[in-house]
């Protein structure tokens, strides 16, 4: 028997309409998770560098328990593990944002950690020097210098998340990969519709490379 397989242009096109209403979640978990990401790195980060114990060892163990155990595992627990110990149902929509934002805070942690790490140790004395305290010239001369250098990789963590959305489709939040699942279950158009799933994904992580990169050139370009 010969099998030949012949790509269906118009069951794609025919998706595009259902598979966009699922657009709105991926952004809306992604990015909200992130900006919840980047206070928790923000803060963490800061802590695991800190000179005392007490404050570092926990912010330690943030960043390596979280680092260290897939997002995948991180989300299920959080639907389906924490109710048991709250009592209470949780949204799917909730648990997709907080295990972004806690996956990515550990990841943007240490983008911290090493951002501010990176700044030679001469930019706080000379801050000093000019009469600043120690909190001012951390944030007005290390912090500045040190985000600069956090954009890249920042950028590439936003692009992650955006794709670790793909994996709340198995709690059910109707992303882009959810919508997929259910439009095939009724058309047996797997190839096709995974193909435009795949395409828009592609053009939302380009068009964030794109406006990553416009940041980056204007930050380098004040220094």
């Amino acid at each position: 028997m010969e099998f030949q397989f012949q790509f269906d242009w118009q069951a794609a096109i025919d998706s595009i309409p259902f598979l966009i209403k699922g657009i709105p979640y991926t952004l809306l978990i992604s990015f909200g998770g992130l900006l919840i990401g980047f206070a928790l790195g923000i803060f963490f980060g800061l802590l695991s560098i800190n000179k005392k114990w007490f404050l570092r060892w926990p912010a330690t163990a943030y960043i390596e328990i979280f680092r260290g155990t897939p997002i995948l595992v991180q989300v299920l627990f959080i639907f389906y593990g924490l109710p048991d110990l709250i009592g209470g149902p949780i949204d799917p929509l909730t648990a997709g944002i907080a295990a972004i934002a806690l996956n990515s805070g550990a990841y943007i942690s240490e983008v911290v950690r090493g951002g501010v790490q990176s700044i030679d140790k001469g930019q706080t004395e000379a801050g000093l020097s000019l009469g600043l305290s120690r909190n001012q010239t951390f944030w007005s001369v290390v912090w500045p210098q040190a985000f600069r250098r956090m954009i890249p990789p920042l950028g590439n963590q936003a692009i992650v998340s955006i794709k670790d959305t793909s994996l709340f489709s198995v709690i059910g939040v109707g992303e882009l990969v959810r919508q997929g699942q259910i439009y095939i279950a009724n058309t047996f158009t797997a190839f096709e519709v995974y193909f435009v799933v795949a395409i828009l994904y592609l053009a939302i992580t380009l068009s964030l490379s794109i406006i990553l990169r416009f940041v980056e050139r204007r930050g380098l370009a004040s220094v």
